[in-house]
C-alpha cells in the first residue's frame, strides 16, 4: 500500500474545544481528524462552514471524510505544552462594555509537530492532494486551527507501507477500545522475555484524550474517540489492521 507522509507543524495552535466557560477559551492537546481534514480542505480549495448553508457538512468534510489517516506526535511523551495568551478584540461589536474592547483569553499549543500518514487509496481527490502537496499547490494557506497560527508543511514523499497485525507497540495516536496496553505486571499477557524488556525499558509514559473523529450529521457537533499515544506494548485485541514504515508502526483512522 502506498502512502503520503509529510511533516505538520506550527509556531503555535489552536483547535477550539467546546466546552469554555466565560473566562478561557481551551484546546484540544493534539490535532484531531476534522481540524487535518480542514487544512486539507483549504489546500484543495474545498469550502468549509461559512459557505455550508443547507449542505448536511461543509464541503472539506463530505469530500474528504473517508481519507485514512495517521497522526504521530513528535513531542516529548506525546505531550505538547500549552500557554494562555491574553488578547483584545477591539472591534466596535466584540463587546457591549464601554468602549466596546473585549478582553480574550485562549490556551495556545506551542511549538507543535506531527508526522502526518495519508493512505493513497482510490479516492475522489486523492491524486489532486498528492500533487498539491508534493509541489506546494495550496489553493488557500494553510493554518492550525485558526488564521493566527500558520502551518508549516515540509518533507512531503511519497512512501510503501506494510500492512500488519501482530504487534507490540504503536507509534501513533490510536483509538483506546482497538487495543489493551500492557505493562510488567500483566503476566498472564506477557512472556518472560518480555518482561525483562520492561524491567529494562525507559520511563513508561501515555497521553489520552477524547479527540474529535467525526461530525454529528444533524448538528455538526463533533463526535469524540479516546485515543492514546504510548510508548508501552499494545495488544491488538479487535484484529485491527496497522501499518509499518521503517521503524514505525502506524494506525489509520
Amino acid at each position: 500500500m502506498q502512502g503520503l507522509k509529510f511533516e505538520l507543524s506550527g509556531k503555535t495552535a489552536f483547535f477550539k474545544r467546546p466546552d469554555v466557560n466565560s473566562y478561557i477559551y481551551f484546546t484540544y492537546g493534539n490535532i484531531h481528524k476534522i481540524a487535518l481534514l480542514g487544512i486539507l480542505g483549504s489546500i484543495l480549495g474545498l469550502d468549509g462552514y461559512m459557505f455550508q448553508r443547507d449542505k448536511i457538512y461543509p464541503e472539506f468534510y463530505s469530500k474528504l471524510s473517508d481519507l485514512m489517516i495517521s497522526i504521530v506526535p513528535k513531542s516529548k511523551e506525546g505531550f505538547i505544552s500549552k500557554k494562555v495568551q491574553t488578547f483584545n478584540n477591539s472591534v466596535g461589536y466584540a463587546s457591549k462594555e464601554q468602549g466596546g474592547n473585549l478582553i480574550i483569553k485562549e490556551q495556545w499549543l506551542e511549538e507543535p509537530k506531527w508526522d502526518i500518514y495519508i493512505l493513497l487509496e482510490e479516492k475522489e481527490y486523492i491524486e489532486e492532494l498528492k500533487d498539491r502537496l508534493l509541489f506546494n499547490k495550496y489553493k488557500y494557506i494553510p493554518y492550525l486551527g485558526k488564521n493566527d497560527h500558520f502551518a508549516s508543511i515540509k518533507y512531503v514523499e511519497v512512501i510503501n507501507l506494510e500492512e500488519l497485525q501482530d504487534i507490540i507497540k504503536i507509534d501513533s495516536l490510536f483509538i483506546k477500545k482497538y487495543f489493551s496496553i500492557l505493562n510488567s505486571n500483566d503476566k498472564d499477557s506477557l512472556n518472560l522475555n518480555q518482561i525483562l524488556n520492561n524491567a529494562s525499558d525507559n520511563k513508561k509514559w501515555k497521553y489520552e484524550e477524547k479527540l474529535p473523529i467525526r461530525l454529528e450529521k444533524n448538528t455538526n457537533q463533533y463526535e469524540l474517540e479516546s485515543f492514546v499515544c504510548t510508548n508501552m506494548k499494545v495488544k491488538n485485541k479487535d484484529g485491527v489492521s496497522l501499518y509499518s514504515y521503517k521503524d514505525k508502526i502506524l494506525f489509520f483512522f
